[in-house]
């Protein structure tokens, strides 16, 4: 197992309910720890994974600020109560403004984050030029294609700042070698910063996990209305973080039938 220690709380979710008609949500509970690692800037990237219709995207949401839950709440930056806004939140259509330029949105973007006050431009310039958009500052969004977008998108909450990202389906319709480049731009994320969390909520369960340290599963229990957490696997204490061509791994691919019997 990669030498490391789980250090102090920075997301908590705890007793979190949401309830319409019926209940969709109930006894929602669990946290992230800051991952130290010697020798590595290492964030923390989570995957959580439930079937379609079971309540993600409600929770996605209520994590991201942008929905209140019945009861319950989550809590960030030392049990402060998560707001709109203090997640960097990337949708599944990469939301663009249409009428500005790449580098327009960007710099709107930059200026959001008070820690890079008088080096925006400059810090843009480094961003595109890692993400391979240095010539696409001047478009509109139209002239991009979904992936360019998407590295719009992840660069856009990276220059506003935020601590946690949320990514919702960021795999979807990607061909394979767009794929590749993207599970690459999460990774580079991640190790950005310490305190640097990635919160993945996806159907592509196997490449999700692979980029994995932890899964938190969604899912619902006989008897009882409404979803749960039914399961959390530490990736880590399984040797199964933080390691490349861990797809054809035997423990692995046993990891993923577990995740699949119990959705």
């Amino acid at each position: 197992m990669t030498a490391h220690t789980k250090a102090e709380i920075i997301l908590e979710v705890k007793d979190v309910q949401l309830t319409y008609e019926r209940p969709v949500l109930r006894d929602i509970n669990f946290c992230i720890r800051n991952i130290v690692r010697p020798g590595f800037s290492q964030g923390q990237v989570v995957t959580l994974i439930g079937r379609s219709g079971i309540g993600k995207t409600q929770l996605f949401r209520i994590m991201s600020g942008l929905q209140t839950p019945t009861a319950g709440q989550v809590l960030i930056h030392g049990n402060q109560p998560v707001k709109a806004g203090d997640m960097g939140v990337i949708f599944q259509n990469y939301y663009l403004f249409e009428w500005r330029t790449v580098y327009q949105s960007l710099l709107l973007a930059a200026k959001k984050n008070k820690h890079l006050f008088g080096v925006e431009k400059q810090t843009i310039e480094q961003y595109a030029e890692q993400f391979q958009l240095s010539g696409h500052l001047h478009l509109y969004p139209q002239q991009l294609s979904g992936g360019q977008r998407q590295r719009v998108s992840i660069m856009q909450q990276l220059l506003k700042g935020s601590n946690f990202i949320l990514l919702d389906e960021p795999f979807s319709g990607l061909d394979v070698c767009m794929l590749d480049k993207a599970v690459e731009l999460i990774l580079q994320v991640s190790l950005s910063d310490e305190l640097k969390t990635l919160i993945i909520v996806s159907h592509d369960i196997e490449t999700s996990v692979a980029i994995s340290d932890t899964v938190f599963i969604l899912g619902t229990e006989p008897g009882k209305a409404g979803a749960t957490i039914k399961k959390e696997i530490d990736l880590i204490e399984r040797d199964l973080a933080w390691q490349k061509g861990i797809k054809q791994e035997k423990r692995f691919l046993e990891t993923i039938e577990e995740i699949k019997g119990c959705l």
